[in-house]
C-alpha cells in the first residue's frame, strides 16, 4: 500500500492505518531507533509509541512523505527516552558522543523555538545539498539514524580514522556555514 492510501486510512480513522503504516516502514523505523537506544525492547516500544503519535496527529497533519514523517515521530521518541535512560544510567557512550557531536554546533537550549527549529532545518538541509554525495550520506547516517562510527566505516569501506576526520570537517564547515546563515554565535 502506497504512502497516499496510508494517510487516506489515518484521515478516515481508519484504526487498519496502523497496520500497514507498521507492515511498511517497521524496519526503517525499528533501525531508526535501535541505533538511538541500542535496545531491541526500548526501539520496539518507541516504534509503538510512535504509531500511536501518528494516529493521534493525523488529522491535522498530512504528511506528504509518510516515511519521513514517521522517521521523524520515531526520532523525537527515541531521544525522549534515551534522556529518561541517561537519567537511569543505561545509555550507551556511542549515541551520547553523536548527539554531543551534533550539540555543539546547533547548541542544546537553541533548538527549542520552533521558529528557530524551523530555520535550522531549513539551513542545515541547504548545507547538505551542497556537499559531497558520500560526506552527505556519511554525516546522515551518523547524525540522522544515528549509526555508529564502525557500521558507516563498514557500509562505505573506510577507515575509522577517514570517517572521523570526514565527519569533523563537516560538522567545521557546517558550523561555519550556520554562522554565516546567522545562526550560530561563538
Amino acid at each position: 500500500m502506497d504512502d497516499y492510501l496510508i494517510v487516506k486510512l489515518f484521515w478516515d480513522r481508519d484504526e487498519s492505518a496502523i497496520a500497514e503504516a507498521k507492515k511498511q516502514y517497521d524496519k526503517y523505523c525499528m533501525h531508526i531507533a535501535d541505533n538511538i537506544l541500542q535496545s531491541p525492547q526500548d526501539a520496539e516500544e518507541c516504534v509503538n509509541d510512535s504509531l500511536l503519535d501518528a494516529w493521534n496527529s493525523i488529522p491535522p497533519q498530512k504528511p506528504e512523505n509518510l516515511k519521513t514523517y514517521l522517521g521523524k515521530l520515531v526520532r523525537r521518541t527515541a531521544i525522549d527516552r534515551l534522556r529518561i535512560n541517561t537519567a537511569k544510567k543505561r545509555i550507551t557512550d556511542g549515541t551520547l558522543l553523536s548527539l554531543e557531536e551534533i550539540s555543539e554546533i546547533i547548541g542544546k537550549s537553541d533548538v527549542e523555538s520552533s521558529v528557530e527549529k524551523a530555520e535550522l532545518t531549513r539551513l542545515i538541509s541547504k548545507y547538505l545539498r551542497s556537499i559531497d554525495e558520500t560526506k552527505r550520506n556519511v554525516f546522515i547516517r551518523r547524525y540522522w539514524y544515528y549509526d555508529s562510527i564502525k557500521s558507516i566505516c563498514e557500509r562505505y569501506g573506510f577507515t575509522k580514522n577517514k570517517v572521523v576526520l570526514m565527519l569533523k570537517r563537516t560538522r567545521e564547515d557546517l558550523k561555519e556555514y550556520l554562522r554565516k546563515g546567522g545562526y550560530y554565535y561563538d
